[in-house]
């Protein structure tokens, strides 16, 4: 209820809040594309916890579907009318491929809660990221682009050995391997060919962090920092085990372990950043940034994530549990910050 004119209660409206997401099992796969093609995609659990914290809020879900069903939608005149919508949508291709959502949202005239389509896809991008956060003052990890094999050759390097080799516009650890860190030359330029063959984009090389890794969620308006998370690595190889856990484990598994201490003067250090980053990128109501110690124990920003995952295994689950509340209880409160950015009521 609000109150109107005269002091009078009056209902405040129910909202209709779309939802555009991809499903796994949904990817269209092409010929060559890597087993971790879809692994962005979200179950239908998480699809059903956005619609029950929307529905905590007294307003009503719309599941709109993939961006080629918006698109679709939006060309046949048949898009349902809206006051919000909400993309956990992350397309397939090109460093644009999170923005498609948004954008289409945009062109209809529909607000949308998270960042845009502008700063989906800078922070997509990592080196762009790399460069935008380095210049607010993040410190960075060393690292360059390397294009081809051919390139990968002669390339000027970063860092002395060991190095570490990603996709330069992937997420949640796709690309990522047993073989992604590397000790010369040859492998070098194996990982950078594999990156060009099986992802067809750029490498980004990077010295490799011997230090423990955190990930810090952020929301809100103006944003906040939750408690930061540390991320478990491979004791042999201390890559993360979540990007390792999706291939073949050797004999006796992947052994995971968490090294670092996160003492109250590191957790508010790496808030700081992390905050620093969602400025310099522009991000709005949501974000994920995650960081990795270097061997001196300082931390340097790895990538931001403003699309980031409300599965029930990932940040937002595990911080619910935390607090002790299911995840479409902290979900909801995040969707009535952004609901309150848009200036729509929060709550019906």
């Amino acid at each position: 209820m609000r109150e109107g004119r005269g002091g009078i209660l009056a209902a405040v409206s129910r909202l209709s809040i779309g939802l555009v997401f991809d499903l796994l099992g949904s990817h269209p796969r092409r010929a060559g594309d890597p087993p971790d093609v879809d692994a962005e995609y979200e179950p239908e659990s998480t699809v059903r916890a956005l619609e029950a914290a929307i529905a905590r809020l007294g307003h009503r879900p719309v599941r709109l579907g993939a961006p080629h069903a918006l698109l679709a939608a939006l060309g046949k005149g048949e898009l349902p009318t809206l006051d919000a919508a909400l993309s956990i949508a992350e397309g397939y291709g090109g460093r644009n491929r999170e923005a498609w959502a948004p954008a289409l949202l945009e062109m209809a005239g529909v607000p949308a809660l998270g960042s845009d389509a502008l700063s989906l896809s800078l922070s997509l991008d990592k080196a762009l990221c790399r460069n935008l956060v380095a210049a607010a003052g993040v410190p960075i990890a060393a690292g360059c682009v390397v294009a081809s094999a051919e390139e990968a050759e002669s390339a000027l390097l970063p860092a002395s050995w060991p190095l570490f080799v990603k996709p330069r516009w992937e997420g949640t650890a796709k690309g990522i391997a047993p073989t992604s860190r590397v000790e010369d030359r040859a492998a070098l330029v194996r990982e950078v060919a594999r990156i060009a063959r099986d992802y067809r984009q750029p490498a980004l090389v990077e010295e490799f962090l011997p230090g423990a890794e955190y990930t810090v969620t952020l929301v809100g308006h103006p944003p906040r920092a939750l408690p930061v998370l540390q991320r478990a690595l491979e004791t042999r190889t201390r890559i993360g085990i979540h990007a390792l856990e999706r291939h073949a484990a050797p004999p006796g598994g992947w052994r995971p372990v968490t090294p670092g201490t996160l003492d109250p003067a590191l957790e508010s250090e790496l808030a700081g950043l992390a905050l620093s980053a969602f400025y310099a990128l522009e991000c709005l109501d949501f974000a994920r940034a995650d960081f990795r110690l270097d061997a001196a124990g300082r931390p340097r920003f790895l990538e931001i994530n403003p699309l980031p995952t409300f599965a029930e295994d990932g940040s937002f689950g595990i911080l619910a549990e935390l607090e002790g509340r299911p995840l479409d209880a902290l979900l909801a409160d995040v969707i009535a910050e952004a609901l309150a950015r848009l200036g729509l009521p929060p709550r019906a």
